[in-house]
């Protein structure tokens, strides 16, 4: 069965996309000029051009024409939310790698941040999330075994910390900190960075109860991740 004709415009657009023709901000052909190339109706190709905004593959700026967007991996600056989920909702494919995932002795800044005695037990895992093989963050993370007695017994290379904890250890608030920071030369290397390009940490710390469940650094490469959201004033993370 032939596809609709605007079906048949959007195609062309996400193939030049793909192909490398159309960059990120570059300007696309004019809906005129895509009229004339495809022969159809002004309404057709302007469907095509709205869907493809609405789903955020092209940009329109009112009086200054179509371009390609920008789609560099983002998250909401207060929620919390599962990676794998994020990465779904753009398309694309998932991997976590674990690294380590092992049982370590709380130092002072880590007894400190769960309000234990130092050298108290703690869990720790280090974990490269890949977006279509191309690794976008890396979560290290420290968990209290009080809360999440089987978090060494996870299978995360099937699913995440997140999934596991969710449930383990249902969230009663959050404390975040973002920062630009330079990495430590191994999360650079672990992330593909070059040595001069700064990351962006968020720095998570959770309660469950009155407890605090889990701590993380998460580090997300400057050049390929932003933090973007809308919320209100009574939002609170989630």
């Amino acid at each position: 069965m032939d596809q609709p004709a605007y079906a048949r415009v959007k195609a062309h657009i996400l193939d030049r996309i793909g192909a490398g023709d159309w960059a990120p901000r570059d300007r696309v052909p004019s809906e005129n000029a895509l009229v004339r190339e495809f022969g159809v109706a002004r309404m057709t190709v302007n469907r095509a051009v709205r869907e493809l905004a609405q789903e955020g593959f092209l940009t329109r700026v009112k009086g200054g024409g179509t371009y390609v967007a920008d789609r560099r991996n983002h998250s909401h600056p207060l929620r919390i939310r599962n990676i794998a989920d994020e990465i779904a909702e753009r398309g694309h494919r998932h991997r976590g790698d674990v690294l380590e995932l092992t049982e370590i002795a709380a130092d002072e800044e880590a007894a400190s941040a769960f309000e234990l005695a130092l050298g108290a037990p703690l869990f720790r895992s280090l974990i490269v999330h890949f977006e279509n093989d191309e690794p976008v963050q890396v979560e290290e993370r420290l968990v209290n075994p009080a809360v999440a007695p089987d978090y060494l017994q996870q299978n995360f290379g099937a699913h995440t910390p997140y999934e596991y904890l969710v449930t383990a250890a249902p969230l009663a608030q959050a404390e975040h900190v973002v920062q630009a920071v330079l990495p430590p030369a191994r999360i650079r290397q672990l992330l593909a960075m070059k040595a001069d390009e700064p990351c962006l940490l968020i720095r998570r710390r959770t309660w469950t109860g009155s407890q605090v469940a889990s701590t993380a650094n998460l580090y997300h490469p400057g050049s390929r991740f932003e933090l973007t959201g809308r919320f209100t004033p009574q939002e609170t993370a989630t």
